[in-house]
């Protein structure tokens, strides 16, 4: 077998080893954060079913913070803005790290995940909008609701049906779930801020430019840094844009490599690198499972409540979107960059293994389910009947592509034997061995 990384004309590729080998570090963490995500959610869905469904309510709406700075809210609140906002601090994290010093920082590797997130987000809010078009009311706004991929839950179903995966097709669908990240914020950002106040807005730009300033030093003390984000994520919750930006534009300015005096990359990490391993497990252990316990739980009423939920033409839209828009938009879009780049698959691979990550990308969760309380309000019936869709989706999605996925396992045998030679025993495998694209210090 030829080894893709060396050749222009190859879709995916190998990448570098530095970064595949940090690539695979984070998909075992994912993978655990994956398993107490479904748990999570499981969790709330079981109790919100039981006779003891109203305890779970009282839970939600249980209040603290303080009043004076506008925080009394409730847990389901604190939840969606303030536990999310770790995840998209962490995320924010990675697209930056990508971008700055992982293999994405070539135009030719960045084009495909960048292009296929693009599809993937454009195809599934388009057929939502089909869907919906005579619907009236505020049918419209869940539009954004089926555009985001749930890397977490994604990589749990990857574990089980997914093992051999090659490594170029896991490091696609992380990069892929990367920026579809960076797109959902955007999306919240510019689609979902209602009542703006511009005097907050612009305030949180002082602990934010104090928080740079720090870390660009390579200061780490929490007692200086914490308080710094908890005000910008305070003022931007107060101007009525989503708070979870703050944590992605505190990520943003966090340095990813360590410069010396002259300007020049020093041998070790940035901060971002630190941070990272410091709030990915939070992220993984705690905000994420918290989020999906605290969110998940409907009230389905067995299964004419089922059937009501899903007779809404918003969850058969959102339903649409996530299982056949990913599946069209991540593909087609993957297809016309190997169309106008005249790129190959990689020796071993066919478009079906492309469909069956696609597929897999519909699986939609934590953003859907922020996204679904930011269009029709928390707790309303069409936000349960949402829910009601984005599990089903998500379930569908996966369901769909661990049948394909596990039709080319053999394949993907081969190809893994491959990718694990190592003759020289040095810890590196052989494929890595005269990588063209730059080695990380």
């Amino acid at each position: 077998m030829s080894d893709p990384s060396r050749d222009s004309r190859t879709l995916f590729g190998w990448g570098s080893w530095p970064e595949t080998r940090r690539i695979t570090q984070i998909l075992s963490k994912e993978t655990f954060g994956g398993a107490l995500l479904l748990a999570g959610a499981l969790a709330g869905m079981v109790w919100a079913n039981t006779p003891w469904s109203a305890a779970y309510e009282t839970v939600r709406g249980i209040t603290v913070g303080p009043k004076v700075l506008h925080l009394d809210l409730n847990l389901a609140t604190w939840a969606a803005d303030g536990l999310l906002a770790i995840f998209f601090f962490v995320a924010g994290l990675e697209v930056k790290r990508e971008f700055v010093a992982g293999d994405l920082r070539d135009p030719r590797r960045a084009a495909v995940p960048i292009a296929a997130a693009l599809g993937g987000v454009i195809v599934p809010a388009g057929l939502y909008l089909l869907v919906n078009i005579d619907t009236g009311g505020d049918a419209a706004q869940g539009w954004a609701i089926p555009t985001a991929t749930d890397i977490a839950f994604a990589l749990a179903v990857l574990a089980v049906i997914g093992r051999n995966l090659p490594t170029a097709l896991r490091t696609f669908m992380l990069t892929l779930a990367v920026v579809d990240d960076l797109l959902a914020v955007l999306i919240i950002a510019v689609f979902f801020t209602a009542d703006l106040a511009v005097l907050p807005l612009v305030g949180c730009l002082l602990p934010l430019a104090v928080f740079a300033v720090l870390v660009q030093r390579r200061i780490r003390s929490w007692w200086l840094l914490l308080p710094l984000a908890f005000a910008t994520w305070t003022l931007m919750h107060e101007s009525g844009v989503h708070a979870t930006v703050a944590g992605v534009l505190l990520a943003f300015t966090v340095p990813v490599v360590r410069s010396d005096r002259a300007g020049g990359p020093d041998a070790g990490p940035g901060l971002a690198e630190h941070f990272e391993h410091r709030f990915r497990p939070i992220s993984a252990v705690v905000a994420v499972p918290v989020f999906a316990f605290l969110s998940a739980g409907v009230t389905v009423g067995g299964l004419s409540g089922l059937g009501s939920a899903l007779s809404d033409r918003v969850a058969v839209g959102i339903i649409v979107g996530l299982v056949v828009g990913k599946t069209v938009g991540i593909t087609a879009a993957t297809w016309l960059v190997a169309r106008f780049t005249r790129a190959d698959l990689d020796e071993g691979l066919t478009w079906t293994d492309v469909v069956g990550l696609a597929i897999l990308g519909g699986i939609g969760f934590t953003v859907s389910l922020l996204i679904g309380e930011l269009a029709f309000g928390l707790g309303t019936d069409r936000d349960d009947h949402v829910k009601v869709a984005v599990l089903t989706g998500s379930l569908a999605a996966a369901l769909l592509a661990a049948v394909i996925l596990r039709l080319r396992d053999r394949a993907y045998r081969r190809i893994r034997q491959v990718e694990i030679v190592d003759r020289d025993h040095n810890d590196i495998p052989d494929i890595y061995e005269t990588d063209p694209l730059p080695r990380e210090r």
